[in-house]
């Protein structure tokens, strides 16, 4: 019994005894404070208007320092001098902000000097590319839901960074996303940053490549960052050219008029597909139009459009193009009543030379197809001849030309004839 108590107990070699969840989590909450002090250090002797050196001692830093783990804690470094906890303020543990960061550009705000700050997140995103993910996915919108916290210089520094980051292909424009919430939306300020981001964007890229930019993103609707008693397209087109950015003013007309278009081709569609009667069409499209007004000279377009889709063709070639005749004939009093000027009347012309140039089943009844909406009183003689010696498209211009060429010329001949006459 002695020499059994005496024996040595069994113990297990090599088991990793499991912390208590409480105790990790509670040392987790200071494992961003140890990193940040740790970058910190590295950037103590390094002047901070040096940025090649800054972004030198960054990215030798990532070989040491776990960039994946606290990559958000990185960027707040970088954006704004320290870590923030939920709300925006910054933590508050007696550490010191440091001396580069985004906030610490000049004011009044340069784009070009904030770009520099730009370049050190950039040259480091190249080297370690799983930031990129943290920086648009969290850093960015966390940055922005809480901009009514910062002072408005500090606001635009951080615009125009996240602006220029976008405008690079580093961050997407979803980020956005988090300035329509009601608390920011409120007062304009959503619709003042956003102003700030893209004015930085479009110092970079084209109006074009932000619009690309903001598809990808999701960002569907500008006046969704607009308060609610401000979200229609007259305070959206004046906010801009106000900030100084026509572009995107009417880049927005655009995309709402071809909104509108496709809506007015849809509907005209349907009413003739129901066999509205054409006096019942032509009253719903002037209704519509004085609820949401498009130019005459791209109604006209729409109507065109949409009453020529709605032709079934037959499978012999032979016959489209008397077919094309019958049915242009028989719609052309909906077009009529919209045809208000030479300049509609050019427009419609032009409307049907690219169509006739795309749908190459009717392309020989262009001709014929003047002559009846001549005829028809939906375009004048003036607006063809017009149209034959210097408004027409570049899309088949050549052949059109010639081949109106006999009707033009009659014409002409008719005009001098009546001036003859008086």
């Amino acid at each position: 019994m002695s020499q059994q108590s005496a024996a040595p107990k069994p113990s297990l070699q090599g088991v990793r005894i499991k912390a208590r969840k409480g105790a990790v989590k509670a040392h987790a909450k200071h494992e961003p404070n140890i990193f940040r002090d740790q970058v910190f250090k590295h950037l103590e002797n390094v002047p901070p208007s040096d940025f090649e050196a800054v972004t030198n001692k960054l990215v030798q830093a990532g070989s040491t320092l776990e960039y994946l783990k606290y990559a958000d804690a990185l960027f707040e470094i970088l954006f704004v001098g320290g870590l923030l906890q939920p709300g925006g303020q910054y933590v508050d543990d007696g550490a010191p902000l440091s001396p580069f960061s985004v906030l610490n550009a000049k004011e009044p705000v340069e784009v070009a000097d904030v770009k520099q700050y730009v370049e050190v997140m950039n040259k480091l995103i190249r080297r370690y590319k799983y930031l990129q993910r943290p920086l648009e996915q969290s850093v960015l919108p966390n940055l922005f839901q809480y901009m009514n916290r910062w002072p408005e210089a500090q606001r635009e520094k951080i615009a125009v960074a996240a602006g220029l980051l976008m405008a690079q292909g580093i961050a997407s424009a979803s980020a956005l996303q988090s300035l329509t919430k009601d608390h920011l939306v409120k007062n304009d300020l959503s619709a003042n940053v956003i102003s700030l981001v893209f004015r930085a964007y479009l110092t970079a890229q084209s109006m074009e490549h932000l619009a690309g930019s903001l598809k990808r993103g999701g960002i569907k609707d500008l006046l969704a960052f607009f308060p609610e008693n401000k979200r229609d397209d007259k305070t959206l087109d004046e906010h801009f050219r106000k900030a100084g950015l026509p572009q995107v003013a009417e880049w927005w007309t655009k995309r709402q008029y071809a909104s509108l278009k496709e809506t007015v081709i849809s509907q005209l569609k349907e009413m003739l597909n129901n066999g509205d009667s054409h006096p019942d069409i032509v009253a719903a499209i002037k209704a519509r139009q004085e609820e949401q007004p498009l130019p005459e000279t791209e109604l006209v377009s729409c109507i065109w459009q949409g009453l020529i889709s709605s032709v079934e063709w037959s499978a012999r070639q032979d016959q489209n193009e008397a077919l094309a005749l019958r049915e242009i004939t028989n719609f052309a009093d909906i077009i009529e009543p919209f045809c208000n000027g030479p300049k509609t009347e050019v427009a419609l012309i032009n409307t049907v030379q690219v169509y006739c140039y795309e749908d190459t089943r009717i392309i020989k009844a262009f001709p014929q197809i003047l002559k009846v909406l001549y005829n028809k009183d939906c375009i004048s003689d003036q607006a063809i001849i017009y149209w034959h010696q210097k408004g027409s498209k570049p899309q088949g211009r050549q052949h059109f030309l010639q081949a109106t060429a006999p009707l033009v010329k009659f014409l002409q001949e008719q005009e001098s004839e009546d001036e003859d006459e008086e």
